[in-house]
């Protein structure tokens, strides 16, 4: 908190953004900070599309299996509805989100809420995915994390699709998807 020209105290809002690919931490990340707020005694509320089902209906879940309860919402104006006296508001998967979450992270930074989200800033193609370009642009603070490639061991540039298929939203797990660095993934592209 911290006091304005009348000295009087408010919230800061601000907007995190955790980016990555696939299997490098950005749902683990947003579950730790959203728990370390918990444990600060705040307010916090967490929110993730309703189509991703993999682990839980309900539940944000990590590929480690620690998760968070959280809200599932078809749509991302539905989170203004479902925060007001929160302190922090926690979106996972926002890529799948349309793009009118921008506005709405935007909306609740500007209230005096934290808002920390998570989620793919490339598809498969490496093409950036959904709002997350607009949220990195818009963002306080960005966190870009990295999966290892499985092929040699380099940082993670791309989650590369191993099933057939160009649907660009295809939910899965390693049966479907791998990390693979720059290097790696301009090789697979030549096969």
């Amino acid at each position: 908190m911290e006091r304005n020209n009348q000295g009087e105290f408010y919230r800061q809002g601000r907007i995190e953004v955790i980016c990555g690919s696939m299997f490098s931490g950005k749902t683990e990340e947003l579950i730790r900070r959203m728990k370390r707020a918990e444990f600060a005694h705040q307010k916090v509320e967490i929110f993730k599309p309703a189509i991703d089902v993999r682990y839980s209906e309900e539940d944000v879940v990590s590929h480690d299996k620690n998760y968070i309860p959280s809200t599932p919402l078809d749509s991302s104006s539905s989170i203004l509805l479902l925060s007001s006296d929160i302190d922090v508001v926690g979106i996972d998967e926002a890529q799948f989100f349309d793009e009118g979450l921008v506005h709405v992270c935007n909306e609740l930074a500007n209230r005096g809420v934290r808002v920390i989200v998570a989620g793919l800033d490339m598809d498969y193609k490496g093409v950036p995915f959904g709002p997350m370009p607009a949220l990195c642009a818009i963002a306080d603070e960005v966190t870009k994390v990295h999966a290892i490639c499985v092929k040699c061991g380099a940082l993670a540039y791309v989650s590369h699709r191993l099933v057939a298929g160009d649907k660009r939203v295809l939910l899965g797990e390693t049966q479907e998807y791998e990390p693979l660095c720059r290097a790696c993934y301009q090789k697979t592209l030549k096969n």
